[in-house]
């Protein structure tokens, strides 16, 4: 057997006895540093951080669990991390647990059904962790055949499921809202759209938003283009609605969408804005670079994993936290792919 010491002696494990002797305080008090107690004097727990870094003390975040009924770690589930919205609402839960001290536990579904879901449950179980937060793009909470775990933390995003669970979302239909009210404002007669997958919740607010809008200003509500929030689903819905001379205006439901859009207007002629304008959705960091720089509606990703972290930690500190959505605000951010229309025959 090999030894961890010269001479052959197995080094011992740092016990926090060993560090409050070396400390000078009592094991109760290395236990109240190693817990984030905030009752402790500064210069004390500087003091026992001190021994612990000398020591090489870690704390048996096991017996820590055991003893407080935590483990400090938040599960995700979610479905599909490549979408962009999903892998920045990842990123800011991850990083908004982080600084609350909680680490995340991962778990993609590759498809969203109850026997996967519930599957993902039991391995979030598994794994021992304090709640759990589920990012849904589908309609999967619509089916009354599919329930959560009862006696279980946890937040849903991108869902309508508020009269069951706590939903953090962005306000999505206002942010459709406000594009195409943009659109029909610089004199565009009609709006048309290219609406992200029929599955797709978020996808399906967008659209519902975009044709209220439209009717409400009393406009034509021309047919829709589905795509699939891949830039080549623009491309191919941006080349169909280029070879129509009436089409002055183009909200798609995502900027990935919109970059195809305005490659098949370029290749066929059709300068923006001049000819056509196009508004896009989520704000990615390259939309400030595309070319024209797109006018698109900005989604606070950051916020939203704020929120959804602070709402399961709500329930797990067992504070007050029954279902209802807690709506992040979008907001119209416009650059230079949006403007009047140039032909006076296609004006209101």
């Amino acid at each position: 057997m090999g030894s961890d010491v010269p001479g052959g002696r197995r080094k011992q494990r740092v016990s926090m006895a060993d560090v409050a002797a070396l400390a000078g305080v009592s094991s109760q008090t290395v236990s109240r540093v190693a817990n984030g107690h905030p009752g402790v004097v500064e210069t004390t727990r500087e003091q026992v951080l001190a021994a612990m870094s000398e020591l090489g003390y870690r704390p048996n975040s096991a017996a820590r669990s055991l003893r407080y009924g935590r483990f400090n770690t938040i599960g995700v589930i979610l479905f599909g991390l490549s979408s962009t919205g999903n892998s920045r609402t990842v990123e800011a839960i991850a990083t908004r647990a982080a600084t609350e001290g909680y680490a995340i536990t991962l778990i993609p579904v590759g498809a969203p059904t109850q026997d996967n879901v519930m599957g993902a449950f039991t391995r979030m179980g598994e794994l021992a962790v304090d709640g759990v937060i589920l990012i849904i793009e589908v309609h999967l909470l619509d089916a009354t055949a599919v329930a959560l775990p009862p006696g279980v933390h946890v937040v849903v995003v991108d869902s309508d499921a508020g009269d069951r669970y706590p939903v953090v979302d962005t306000d999505q239909a206002d942010g459709a809202h406000q594009a195409v009210r943009h659109l029909i404002s610089l004199g565009h007669r009609t709006v048309h759209h290219v609406a992200g997958p029929a599955e797709s919740y978020s996808a399906e607010r967008r659209t519902g938003a975009w044709r209220r809008a439209l009717e409400e200003a009393g406009r034509t509500v021309p047919p829709l283009e589905r795509g699939d929030w891949s830039a080549d689903s623009g491309y191919r819905a941006g080349l169909r609605l280029a070879a129509d001379p009436a089409c002055t205006a183009i909200f798609t439901a995502n900027d990935q969408m919109a970059l195809g859009v305005l490659r098949a207007l370029h290749e066929t002629g059709r300068r923006v804005p001049a000819d056509v304008s196009v508004v896009g959705f989520d704000d990615l960091a390259d939309a400030a670079s595309y070319l024209p720089p797109l006018t698109t509606v900005h989604q606070d990703f950051a916020e939203v994993g704020r929120r959804c972290v602070e709402a399961l930690l709500r329930q797990i500190h067992d504070e007050p936290a029954g279902p209802g959505t807690d709506l992040v605000p979008t907001r119209l951010v416009i650059r230079d792919s949006t403007a009047a229309p140039e032909h006076p025959l296609w004006s209101t």
